[in-house]
């Protein structure tokens, strides 16, 4: 009972943090890590431990399925060079960085040990990095970089990671004898997420209620990652593709009364896998803390601290040379095709996506799924927790200075974008009412035509008289229903099967009324 009532008030005090956050305009992950920290040293806080081999499964896989699911494969395509970079030469440079220092400073760590060690620090998250972006509204290209190379650099920095692991366990690696089994597990990973996309959206879209869709999707997620595990494949890149495979468009898709609330749910989960995370690590680094003496502590912490700055400088040094590369190419091999809505990058990006890494869920999960005697456990973990708590507070909190000082000049590609999804859609509309001669049609088409003329001058189609009309008639009639409830006319079953149809009234009207609570479907 008493793991259960922490639990509870760590949930409690995860919310008020992101009450916090979302006032003060600091991410809220920097505010967890404060919290995680601050947990370590409390006295009498429990620790909660959880079996290694769920650790990656319960935090890392629902996490990548969900940024999986809403990547951008012609972002992706758009930007591979700068995302190649990144998921490839910045992790294994930032590895190899790590194992080395760590061997330096401590000698008699292994070197599979921290080669997993710096694996393990490679995958920034963009969690933090897009809390603080969506406030500056930087250049499109730079936040669909972040979002890429997080979701990307995670399978290739865990592919080191489990080799590292597995070399440990073998007591020794061949890295001859190892290529031909990564390659096969890289390739298979890639076909078994694939393959199993469709039958799986097949069967979702045959569930006719939420609750039991929502069920599905993430047992699907965690029965898929185990499968990967099972086959000897890596979980990481079988979800990563799986996901991306989902959401493509020749997979049966979510009706609309399933997808809202949904979202709603994986946005809810991926904030209490984060708490978890946070707290998890924190409640375990107290009794790492207590069992080393003093010297062994400052030792300890020294080390971890200057790998915080590795970490950093890695990132940043090769984020720099790699503009500087590209630039230099540019001028001497210029290539005529290339897009005038994609300019080459400046330096000032380059400058921001390099400060952009801070490291988060993925980190500290790995750490977490160490098995135990594991070589220099304890440093890991504690240095993972320090490059994490160190990264989200001196980038999270100097990002937003940073990105306003560079003045990075805010592009239009997703409002002109949503502009011609816009037109195309009215267009659709009106051309299936054109046959259709019914009163209810010469309405419909009536509207749908003001709503194309808005959006073919720039401005929303939403903003029509008829929904501005009926988000006013939804507010009196919450109102007017909400009376009736509080004066016994009508119970909560009633209350809420009518609050159901104002919310789906509602966002047809195009957004949501101001100042009025509306139930989960809509949230």
């Amino acid at each position: 009972m008493h793991v259960f009532e922490t639990v509870l008030v760590l949930l409690l005090g995860a919310t008020m943090l992101s009450a916090v956050a979302r006032r003060s305009g600091i991410p809220y992950p920097t505010l967890l890590a404060v919290g995680g920290a601050l947990l370590a040293f409390m006295p009498g806080a429990p620790r909660l431990d959880l079996p290694p081999d769920l650790i990656l499964a319960l935090f890392v896989a629902p996490v990548l399925l969900d940024a999986a699911y809403d990547a951008s494969l012609r972002d992706l395509r758009q930007n591979w060079v700068a995302l190649s970079s990144l998921v490839f030469v910045a992790v294994a440079l930032t590895t190899v960085a790590v194992a080395y220092v760590a061997r330096q400073l401590l000698p008699d760590i292994p070197w599979a040990a921290a080669v997993a060690l710096g694996a393990l620090l490679a995958p920034p998250d963009a969690v933090a990095a897009l809390a603080v972006l969506r406030q500056v509204h930087p250049p499109h290209r730079m936040r669909m970089v972040l979002e890429g190379e997080s979701l990307l650099n995670d399978a290739s920095a865990l592919l080191i990671y489990r080799l590292a692991v597995g070399a440990v366990a073998a007591d020794g690696f061949n890295a001859t004898a190892a290529l031909p089994t990564f390659a096969l597990v890289f390739v298979g990973s890639l076909v078994v997420g694939w393959l199993l996309a469709r039958p799986v959206g097949m069967l979702m879209a045959r569930i006719p209620d939420a609750p039991s869709s929502v069920i599905l999707q993430f047992v699907t997620t965690f029965g898929v990652w185990l499968a990967a595990e099972r086959l000897g494949l890596s979980g990481v890149i079988t979800i990563v593709v799986f996901g991306l495979s989902l959401a493509r468009r020749n997979v049966p898709q979510l009706p609309a009364r399933i997808r809202v609330p949904s979202f709603a749910i994986w946005e809810t989960v991926t904030v209490v896998l984060n708490v978890l995370a946070f707290t998890l690590i924190g409640l375990q680094l107290r009794p790492i803390l207590d069992a080393l003496s003093a010297a062994q502590r400052v030792r300890y912490l020294v080390a971890s601290l200057v790998i915080l700055a590795v970490v950093i400088l890695v990132r940043l040094t090769w984020v720099m040379a790699h503009h500087g590369i590209v630039t230099l190419k540019n001028r001497l091999l210029p290539l005529p095709t290339i897009k005038a809505s994609m300019p080459p990058p400046k330096a000032k990006e380059a400058v921001a996506v390099g400060w952009s890494g801070m490291r988060g869920i993925v980190t500290l999960a790995a750490a977490m799924a160490l098995p135990a005697g594991f070589p220099d456990r304890d440093f890991i973990q504690l240095t993972a927790f320090v490059v994490v708590l160190g990264t989200l507070v001196l980038q999270g909190l100097t990002l937003r200075l940073l990105l306003r000082r560079l003045g990075l000049p805010r592009d239009n590609v997703v409002e002109t974008e949503l502009a011609l999804a816009r037109k195309a859609a009215l267009k659709a509309a009106m051309s299936e009412l054109k046959d259709d001669a019914t009163p209810a049609a010469e309405r419909l088409k009536q509207e749908y035509a003001e709503s194309l003329g808005r959006a073919r001058q720039g401005g929303d189609a939403r903003d029509s008289p008829d929904n501005l009309l009926r988000r006013r008639l939804v507010r009196a009639s919450r109102e007017a229903i909400a009376d009736l409830r509080s004066a016994g006319s009508i119970g909560d079953d009633a209350y809420r099967r009518m609050e159901e149809e104002l919310d789906w009234l509602e966002l047809s009207a195009g957004t949501e009324s101001p100042g009025v609570t509306t139930s989960s479907v809509t949230t």
